[in-house]
């Protein structure tokens, strides 16, 4: 059975091949999310305060959990078991500081990669390298039926 996420490639830069043969997804488009980095250690994007803001001009608290899933998801099914899928299951946030300008750089990281569960932590940080959010993922490996 073939992945529906292909990470199987032995080049230095599978994970860059892989984010471009998947992409990100309308959403994360829609948003200006970039992939900076991509490997099976982690994940980096960044993102612009200016277009994802609430009416205080911060950046919105559902645009770090869009640019936390974004990256986690996407990094749990680079990662995935061949054959399986992941789906997030859980999400949470905890915002500590607010963007007001210029790009957010978010890095995740695996903190558990399982035969049935990822996790991965994705740390958001302003412009001056100030955490702004911490965002948990939880992905379940569920079997692929292509």
């Amino acid at each position: 059975m073939t992945q529906l996420f292909p990470s199987n490639s032995t080049s230095e830069n599978a994970g860059m091949d892989f984010i471009r043969l998947r992409g990100l997804g309308a959403l994360a488009d829609k948003m200006g999310i970039e992939i900076t980095e991509f490997t099976p250690e982690r994940a980096i994007a960044t993102m612009p305060v200016e277009g994802n803001t609430q009416p205080l001009n911060l950046l919105h608290g559902g645009a770090y959990v869009v640019l936390g899933e974004s990256l986690g998801s996407m990094h749990a099914n680079f990662v995935a078991p061949e054959g399986y899928v992941a789906v997030g299951v859980d999400i949470n946030a905890t915002h500590t500081g607010s963007a007001t300008e210029g790009l957010v750089t978010a890095v995740c990281e695996p903190i558990q990669k399982g035969r049935t569960l990822a996790v991965h932590e994705i740390v958001v940080r302003d412009h001056n390298g100030r955490r702004c959010s911490t965002v948990r993922i939880t992905n379940y490996y569920k079997k692929h039926r292509g």
